[in-house]
């Protein structure tokens, strides 16, 4: 039995992974937009150049326990235009639960019309490396056996994921799964749980209003069993090709503002803002978000055309 733990700590530890409350176990990410590799391994090889993105996220900052997530993303299209391949490493802290993923993506897209619209087909293939340690949880009473035993577990899981994207130069839609092998994780306390399946679904399209702005709604919608269906919408203006503004609305869980500027046609930088709207504003004052991008080429070979996502 687990007794006299603080009680915050051992609430995000057991939020991670639940037999009782199957919460999503995916990293949150506000500006996928810019980078959806990271929900989508058809996404790779779709720019026009080596693209490497490195995005931090302080999630329900204040809150002890709460997530931090870290990112790096590299992908690239080969010679032939048809086949991306791509790596993601991402680091996820949740309470005394600690993943490191590491992911290869492989797509393979088709021309589909004269405009160049391409559909990509994208798997991906990698290994968790889950851990959880209990040992690093403060007490009131040192007698605890947790404490005692210096509870730790440690697991390696292989998983596969799937996507497929349509794309244009101004509009983009794609379904993913990212991981799709439900392995078992065993937690303290005699409890275990699966990595549960999750599928998104987004899209956006860029609307040009006059020389110098263009309009960007977007979507995503993320489903997982046993939890609330997770629908996201965001508007975001790009002002002469360097500056993007836009707002953010995660039904009844927070609203945001996120900011993008292009420093040149290869380097980014950007950050978001996430109030949330449910009770945990009580005991944060929000999440914040990072990104910064860029894309390495030939400088002969030059950009077709400007990136709107």
């Amino acid at each position: 039995m687990i007794k006299n733990l603080k009680f915050t700590n051992l609430f995000f530890a057991l939020l991670a992974f639940s037999t009782v409350a199957f919460a999503q176990q995916e990293t949150q990410h506000s500006m996928y937009f810019f980078n959806p590799v990271l929900l989508n391994p058809a996404y790779a090889g779709s720019q026009e150049a080596i693209q490497v993105t490195g995005t931090v996220r302080d999630q329900w900052t204040n809150l002890k326990g709460a997530p931090k997530t870290q990112v790096l993303s590299i992908h690239s299209p080969l010679k032939t235009e048809n086949i991306g391949i791509g790596l993601t490493v991402l680091n996820d802290q949740l309470g005394v639960t600690k993943n490191t993923g590491v992911y290869a993506d492989l797509a393979y897209s088709i021309k589909v019309n004269k405009k160049n619209n391409r559909l990509a087909f994208g798997v991906k293939a990698g290994v968790d490396f889950f851990r959880q340690d209990f040992s690093n949880l403060r007490i009131n009473d040192n007698t605890d056996e947790i404490y005692l035993e210096g509870f730790q577990y440690k697991k390696n899981l292989f998983n596969i994921g799937a996507g497929l994207y349509y794309y244009g130069k101004r509009h983009y839609i794609g379904i993913s799964t990212p991981r799709l092998v439900k392995n078992k994780i065993n937690l303290a306390a005699d409890q275990s749980a699966l990595q549960e399946n999750h599928y998104y679904a987004f899209g956006g399209i860029v609307v040009k209003l006059n020389p110098a702005i263009n309009m960007r709604p977007s979507f995503i919608v993320k489903y997982v069993n046993n939890a609330p269906l997770s629908i996201e919408g965001n508007l975001s203006f790009l002002f002469y090709e360097k500056l993007w503004i836009g707002a953010m609305y995660r039904h009844k869980a927070a609203t945001g503002l996120n900011i993008m500027y292009n420093i040149s046609q290869n380097l980014r930088i950007g950050y978001a803002y996430d109030y949330q709207l449910t009770s945990l504003q009580k005991f944060s004052v929000g999440s914040h978000e990072i990104m910064i991008s860029y894309d390495l080429r030939s400088k002969a070979k030059g950009f077709k055309s400007p990136r709107y996502f």
